[in-house]
């Protein structure tokens, strides 16, 4: 019987991970839909490559799948993934089916998926979906992986910098509701980024730039006259449509 013990203080001991107490949060939630906004190098890949194996371990044979903008990305994490699974001590092997793919001897599955709305059809029965750099997964593969859960009632996380003002991971953060549990990281918050280097950063890339890849801003469009802010807000649905006849 596994020890009873929390996913953040598992990781920490069996997977050499030190999660700080963000992360930490993370692993340990039991919310069925998590956004997480990051800045970048804050360790994004890293915590969900935990939760990702330590979900695998202690789930037999559920199944986990991995979606990002490009299959690159997708193999890049089930790598980070395959590195945690090595440092248990288990064996673990492609699962037979799919080329980015790592199966447990337990039978669970852990599955990268490339960023094609076209190639990614025909998986059921996920237990925890995790959608990475999200802001540039395009909508329509995240409306192709979200009847994935329908019937296993799984668990979905959405992880990115943004991307604009635009797409489901800006409607999800913005507009999605209290079903969501939201999760903002921003440079100034992390210990491993100095002020030093945010300052030689907002010198080189701008203002806007900075906001968007460090303080987890959602920046307009340069090329937008009005902000989205002010479009959005002079829509109503109280006014009365016009009949004529």
């Amino acid at each position: 019987m596994l020890p009873l013990q929390s996913a953040a203080e598992w990781v920490r001991a069996k997977l050499g991970f030190d999660p700080d107490a963000t992360q930490a949060r993370l692993l340990d939630t039991r919310s069925k839909r998590v956004l997480l906004n990051c800045t970048r190098q804050w360790g994004k890949s890293t915590t969900t490559a935990a939760k990702a194996v330590h979900h695998a371990y202690t789930q037999p044979e559920s199944l986990t799948l991995v979606v990002s903008p490009s299959a690159r990305q997708s193999g890049e994490f089930v790598r980070k993934a395959a590195g945690f699974a090595r440092r248990l001590g288990v064996r673990v092997k492609g699962d037979g089916d799919n080329q980015m793919s790592l199966e447990f001897p337990n039978r669970a599955r852990l599955v990268g998926l490339p960023g094609s709305e076209a190639t990614i059809r025909g998986f059921s029965a996920v237990s925890l979906l995790l959608v990475d750099e999200a802001s540039r997964v395009s909508d329509e593969l995240y409306m192709a992986v979200r009847p994935m859960l329908a019937v296993s009632g799984g668990t979905m996380w959405l992880m990115s910098t943004p991307y604009g003002k635009r797409g489901f991971f800006y409607q999800a953060w913005e507009h999605g509701g209290a079903e969501w549990e939201r999760a903002r990281v921003p440079a100034t918050e992390c210990p491993r980024i100095a002020p030093e280097f945010l300052a030689q950063e907002r010198r080189t890339m701008g203002e806007r730039w900075l906001r968007q890849e460090y303080l987890c801003e959602f920046v307009d469009e340069v090329s937008g006259v009005f902000e989205r802010d002010l479009v959005e807000r002079a829509f109503t649905d109280e006014v009365k449509p016009l009949r004529f006849g």
